[in-house]
């Protein structure tokens, strides 16, 4: 244990510091609050949300209230015994925060629920990501409900924005619900009239804001905890990063703080908790934590530099380093040029690459997986290819493919491509051997993988890879096409491609805790005073990915547990 003692006097003394405001430091310090402590939250930038307000927003939670009440059926012991069999990693440890996590997680989103303006809503039929026992297809999945960012007034612009990819007309969000309306706003009055009224309100929005007040999906997660955190009288101190923590007589007692201000001592009663949002933009833990080739792209918020991460592991934090050096759970990303000429990310979740009629090649210009899986899943088959050849790989479809659906940033119903290809976004080529000069894979490769999956998806069938076998895979596919909604020929004319690479969506890697969030050494032991919850924390999933909503659950559940145990540890 390294000490870290100051003789400088604390300028304020609480009972809880809280450093970090996306929504596992937000949920703490709504916690703390409402079970009485004095808590202080600060925020290194000048907007809540980090990395969470650009999400689906989706938690898993495991026989959550809201699936009950639809009549939804799940069971802990079968989400355990899921868990069980999909992690590779087990520890008596480990084993105990999941056994914590199922313990606790109704309890954790309950209270929220019924307490504060934090709503959820069950998703219905959303499928665990892998065929293991104990999935479940419906019942663990929940979303906050939709927020209206006018009742913030004046604090809306706190609310850190989605990505730019993720809004329409340049500043309205679009929830997956939407979709469908949207590209079929012609095709009924009903749709018609929906899709009108939400341009209505983003025109009606713009006259005040700086973007669409209507908000969904991980926005509406932030905006929600903010406004209760507003209404509790907590304001973060935004501005205010963690320089070091204070380790006095055996505990933690405090932090040292940069904020507007200048340099500060904050001395806490009950601990600290670090949810700093991981090490995602920190190059050296990237490069130690990470698999090879170190991804060069990542969706977490620039801010998340490692702070916390870095300041536990100099008083002998643990530092989770798992086996295979993942470190990250994973979505593929296309790179996409804005209108100002910046440089923009799109995540390939769930929208394109389970329909029919789309492959993904590697640089050999061969199939490498099934493409409907889980964006973690499909994103670990690029680095199982091998030999780096599928870092970068190409998704592959043709031009009545991305009308129909759409593929990474061009939307549905486009037709005109021009904008896409001149800005280098997508190549088009008349036929295999074209696509293959100008994406640069073996032509002859490419054209042997387009005419095999043809002749299996004209059997409606993925002799290779399985596709539309899984309940997830036939989810996220078009039940329209029978009897595989997840295969369909590509013609091979009109062909258009899209560069896929591996980025972040969280840190997987991070700093181990016990069952209630307590930081632990290299012994296993607890450090006294100082706690971790987030992206801060190493996931208790270790490298596995379970289904929807596997970071913001645990994110909340553990702040939840945090806090209880903060409770008894005055000093």
């Amino acid at each position: 244990m390294t000490n870290s003692t100051t003789t400088q006097k604390a300028s304020r003394t609480v009972d809880l510091l809280v450093i970090g405001a996306g929504p596992a430091g937000m949920a703490a310090t709504i916690f703390a609050k409402m079970k009485g402590l004095d808590v202080l939250l600060v925020e290194k930038t000048d907007q809540v949300g980090g990395t969470a307000a650009t999400s689906a927003g989706t938690l898993w939670i495991p026989e959550n209230s809201q699936g009950k009440a639809i009549g939804d059926k799940d069971s802990i012991a079968e989400a355990s015994s899921y868990l069980a069999d999909l992690i590779a990693i087990h520890t008596p440890r480990t084993d105990r925060q999941r056994a914590a996590y199922m313990e606790s997680g109704v309890e954790a989103i309950d209270f929220l629920h019924n307490n504060t303006d934090v709503k959820f809503l069950p998703c219905g039929e959303h499928p665990d990501y892998h065929a293991k026992p104990g999935a479940a297809i419906r019942g663990r999945a929940i979303v906050p409900a939709p927020f209206d960012g006018r009742v913030l007034g004046k604090e809306f612009e706190r609310v850190r924005p989605p990505i730019k990819e993720f809004m329409v007309f340049g500043g309205m969000m679009v929830g997956k619900m939407d979709i469908p309306r949207l590209i079929g706003r012609y095709r009924s009055i009903s749709n018609f009239i929906y899709s009108a009224g939400l341009f209505l309100r983003y025109l009606t929005d713009r006259l005040r804001y700086s973007r669409g007040t209507r908000l969904v999906m991980g926005n509406a997660l932030v905006g929600r905890m903010y406004h209760t955190l507003l209404q509790l009288g907590v304001r973060p101190q935004f501005n205010t990063s963690l320089d070091r923590l204070i380790y006095e007589n055996g505990r933690v007692t405090g932090a040292s703080l940069n904020g507007p201000n200048g340099r500060e001592i904050i001395a806490a009663r009950r601990g600290v908790i670090l949810a700093t949002g991981g090490f995602a933009h920190n190059k050296a833990y990237r490069e130690r934590l990470m698999p090879k080739p170190t991804p060069q792209f990542s969706l977490a918020n620039a801010a998340n530099q490692g702070e916390g991460v870095t300041a536990a592991e100099a008083l002998g934090a643990r530092i989770n380093e798992q086996e295979n050096g993942n470190g990250g759970f994973w979505t593929p990303v296309s790179v996409t040029k804005r209108a100002d000429g910046s440089q923009g990310l799109f995540p390939h979740l769930s929208l394109d690459r389970a329909k029919p009629g789309v492959i993904a090649v590697n640089q050999d210009g061969k199939r490498f997986c099934n493409e409907a899986v889980s964006y973690h899943d499909f994103v670990e088959a690029m680095y199982r290819s091998g030999d780096g050849k599928a870092i970068p790989a190409w998704l592959v479809c043709n031009r009545d493919f991305i009308r129909k659906y759409g593929l990474g940033n061009i939307y549905p119903g486009t037709t005109n491509l021009r904008r896409f290809v001149q800005d280098g976004y997508l190549v088009e080529a008349n036929s295999p051997e074209e696509l293959a000069a100008r994406i640069g894979v073996d032509a002859k490769a490419l054209r042997a993988t387009l005419e095999r999956y043809n002749e299996q998806a004209a059997r409606g069938v993925d002799e290779d890879f399985h596709r539309g076998h899984s309940a997830l895979n036939r989810f996220n596919g078009d039940p329209t096409v029978k009897p595989n909604p997840c295969v369909a020929p590509i013609a091979l004319r009109d062909l258009c491609a899209v560069q896929v690479w591996p980025a972040e969506i969280a840190c997987s890697a991070g700093i181990s805790t016990d069952e209630d969030g307590r930081v632990v050494d290299m012994d296993e032991h607890p450090i006294p005073g100082l706690y971790a919850c987030g992206n801060d924390m190493a996931s208790i999933m270790g490298d596995s990915y379970p289904g929807p909503g596997t970071t913001l659950g645990p994110a909340v559940v553990f702040a939840w547990r945090a806090v209880k145990n903060a409770l008894g540890n005055a000093h």
